[in-house]
């Protein structure tokens, strides 16, 4: 049995819990805050994490912006990934994701509770009417959204960072947001790899790169940019972990 499925047994009882309490909620979601609802959805992150014996640690939380929204990139590495970040960013944020992967149930809770967003990867028309939609939410409402640049991850993918699609970037500079690169290590270890039992996961928050410093590169420019900020961050862990 992997972790996944080891986690899912374990945490039936709280997963039957927090489906039905969400679907309360989303029939009000007047009623609750994104505060709250943020906070409900890092209540089951954190509950079931804690059963299977996950764990994450995080770096550079005080280099996030203060004030208005951004958006986060980071590398892909399996299905923990947003959970990583969430049980470490402090203020509400949500995250953009494939159509096809979002009809699992508590993940579809998850996802409506958080007003994440769906794209449907091989609908050009609507990926962008979606990046448009979010560009408006960082900029009109402080909104905070995690956009993974590879698109999707491979298994076991053993910290490796695949080449960043440039159309990601087109969302932050529609929104003329500040740009949060994110490197996680490990993360495929929880979900995706033979790996069984407890894992401690590593978000880093890097230093944010602002409109003014990235207004005049190109879409594929701002990719490597971020692509390799990332690697080297992954790069410096690994020289820190051997000594």
């Amino acid at each position: 049995m992997n972790n996944f499925h080891h986690t899912i047994l374990i945490n039936l009882h709280r997963i039957i819990f927090y489906v039905i309490k969400s679907r309360i909620w989303l029939r009000h979601m007047d009623r609750h805050s994104e505060e709250e609802r943020y906070a409900l959805a890092n209540e089951m992150v954190t509950k079931m994490n804690r059963s299977a014996g996950f764990k994450t640690i995080a770096q550079g939380q005080e280099l996030l912006p203060k004030e208005g929204g951004y958006m986060l990139y980071p590398n892909h590495q399996g299905k923990y990934d947003v959970l990583g970040i969430f049980n470490t960013h402090k203020k509400p944020c949500s995250f953009v994701m494939d159509e096809k992967r979002s009809h699992m149930i508590l993940l579809s809770e998850f996802l409506r509770i958080v007003e994440g967003k769906t794209i449907v990867l091989s609908d050009i028309r609507q990926t962008i009417g979606v990046f448009r939609q979010v560009a408006r939410e960082v900029a009109e409402k402080g909104r905070k959204f995690i956009l993974f640049p590879e698109g999707g991850y491979k298994e076991n993918n053993q910290n490796r960072v695949e080449h960043f699609k440039a159309g990601s970037f087109k969302v932050a500079l529609m929104a003329k947001c500040p740009i949060v690169p994110v490197a996680l290590v490990d993360s495929y270890k929880v979900y995706n790899s033979p790996h069984r039992g407890p894992v401690t996961t590593y978000v880093y928050y890097l230093r944010p790169i602002y409109y003014d410093e990235y207004k005049n590169l190109r879409s594929g420019e701002i990719a490597q940019l971020v692509e390799n900020r990332i690697k080297d961050r992954i790069k410096e862990h690994m020289r820190e972990k051997v000594n």
